[in-house]
This record gives C-alpha cells, structure tokens and sequence, in this order.
C-alpha cells in the first residue's frame, strides 16, 4: 500500500511558476515508477511526467522544456515544477505511484488545482 498527498497547487497568471509536491508512505525507492496526471473540466486525465526508481524523466510534449519533475528519496517525496504556466495547463493535477509485482498496481493522490488565469 501507498498513500499518496499532494500539496502546492493554487491559481498563478500566465507565464507564472508552481512547484507541486507528493509525500509517500513509504521509501520511494521501492516504488517503481512515479508520475503526474492531470485532468482538466470535460476531458481525461492525461501523463504529464514520470521518474523512475532509478532516476529516469520523461515528459508529455506539451509541457517538456516547461516543467521538470524530481525526487527527494529522503522525504519520499516526488516534485514537479511549472514554469512558464499557459491557461491550457489548467486542471486538476494528480500525483502517482506504480508498483511492478506480477502485475502494474496503480496507487493515486487526492488531487490539487492548479489554475492558470489572468
């Protein structure tokens, strides 16, 4: 089991930064792969960054150049920062947690707002 907490959402101007933040339950390094999710008012939920237990990114094209996530294995706890915020980035962001044992387990935050908005 993971229990998952986001915090540092909020509403910023375009062309604004957030940094969101999810604390784990437990050591992240006996997770496998940890990420951020994102779902905006009638549309999915759509992968917006991930990292891997041993230190690999990847990114959604939407948001790469502009956002970076990263990890503290000391606090358990993954980061992914926004710079250069669009109004399209608008949503709910969720954060993730797999676990690879004979199958993918998916664990999942509650959720944190982001709004981007003059």
């Amino acid at each position: 089991q993971v229990q998952l907490v986001e915090s540092g959402g909020g509403s910023v101007q375009p062309g604004g930064s957030l940094r969101l933040s999810c604390a784990a339950s437990r050591n992240i390094l006996s997770i496998n792969a940890m990420g951020w999710y994102r779902q905006a008012p009638g549309k999915q939920r759509e992968y917006v960054a991930g990292i891997t237990d041993d230190g690999r990114t990847n990114y959604a094209d939407s948001v790469k150049g502009r956002f970076t996530i990263s990890r503290d294995n000391a606090k358990n706890t993954v980061y992914l920062q926004m710079n250069s915020l669009k109004p399209e980035d608008t949503a709910v962001y969720y954060c993730n947690a797999a676990v690879f044992t004979t199958r993918v387990v998916d664990y999942w935050g509650q959720g944190t707002q982001v709004t981007v908005s003059s």
